[in-house]
């Protein structure tokens, strides 16, 4: 793959949403636009970000946009109770919790009625009915204790550095299961971002997360799940061939500067041709050269991959049809797809 610029916070606002600034749509918001929810009971857009820290551009990268704002990305935590008072204080019996439901949803709807066209209080009425119902199922859903001790430690959960991760990529197993869409899962800051001590600092990243995502492909594949299940691996560009020195020049301390002309991600599950490689660099892998594939391009085969034409995806802006895929040249790239 190539980019088109070589500063994080632009690079991923361009991988996540197609356009390098910030207020557009991202690829979880596009998907639940095009295809909805299939778990009343869930947020068919869920986010596992890390408990460390946000990443790169923070919110914003499951942000809604121009889209509707229910469409956005929706955190669960890893740990502890999955949203922040989801719970009522005090329990009430289920009749009486059923009758004040009725009743809010009734006074939601007069305010409604009396406010047409506004979508963030649409969005924001959903959203209450939404955490209501959730307060069963998303709690089950990220319950791990009824989860074997052989697959806990398939993942690395209860072990250090693959605990907090393993988790996340556990929880998501556990949400596709129950039908989300779309799970989105973060690391914190910028660990693969090794501008020097690159052979300590890629180490203590792969470290993090090998192991997890490994058991990710293998738990899903056994539950017969990856026939279905879409898993996109990658970050908003590559590293240069050539070594990067530390002020002090110590080359013990050496690391890679950022390279926008080539970088890899991988895909695995539905629709992928298994062990298939596409593209290559030059001799020295500063560029790539052969079969080049741009950010509009993967999420065209990303968007085709879950049903969705990238062309026919869009909202009526202002009189101009916004896609994720803008108004770019985007094929998909059908000679990884089986």
């Amino acid at each position: 793959m190539y980019t088109t610029n070589l500063t994080h916070e632009p690079a991923v606002y361009l991988i996540q949403t197609g356009k390098m600034g910030p207020g557009r749509p991202t690829l979880g918001a596009w998907t639940v636009y095009g295809l909805g929810s299939e778990n009343q009971d869930l947020p068919a857009y869920v986010v596992l970000d890390d408990p460390l820290g946000l990443p790169v551009n923070g919110v914003e990268n499951w942000q809604a946009g121009f889209l509707p704002p229910i469409f956005q990305g929706t955190r669960f935590r890893s740990t502890g109770s999955p949203v922040l008072n989801l719970r009522p204080d005090v329990d009430r019996p289920a009749e009486a919790r059923q009758i004040e439901r009725d009743l809010l949803a009734k006074l939601d709807q007069i305010h409604r009625q009396q406010r047409p066209g506004q979508p963030n209080l649409a969005a924001r009425i959903a959203s209450y009915e939404l955490a209501a119902r959730m307060q069963l199922a998303a709690t089950d859903a990220l319950d791990l204790s009824g989860e074997s001790l052989t697959t806990q430690q398939m993942y690395g959960v209860g072990r250090e550095p693959t605990d907090s991760y393993a988790r996340r990529c556990l929880i998501a197993r556990r949400l596709v299961e129950r039908g989300v869409r779309f799970v989105q899962l973060y690391i914190n800051g910028q660990i693969w971002d090794n501008h020097t001590a690159l052979a300590t600092g890629l180490k203590s990243a792969c470290d993090r997360t090998d192991q997890p995502i490994a058991a990710l492909l293998a738990d899903l594949k056994q539950r017969g799940l990856l026939d279905s299940t879409l898993v996109v691996w990658g970050g908003e560009f590559g590293r240069l061939p050539i070594a990067q020195l530390p002020a002090d020049k110590d080359e013990r301390q050496a690391g890679r500067d950022h390279n926008k002309n080539a970088f890899c991600t991988w895909f695995a599950g539905a629709g992928i041709k298994g062990g298939t490689t596409y593209g290559s660099t030059d001799e020295i892998g500063l560029a790539s050269v052969e079969n080049r594939v741009s950010v509009p391009d993967w999420h065209a085969t990303i968007l085709h991959l879950l049903g969705l034409d990238h062309n026919q995806l869009f909202i009526d802006l202002n009189g101009l049809n916004e896609k994720l895929t803008g108004v770019n040249e985007a094929r998909v790239v059908k000679e990884i797809l089986a």
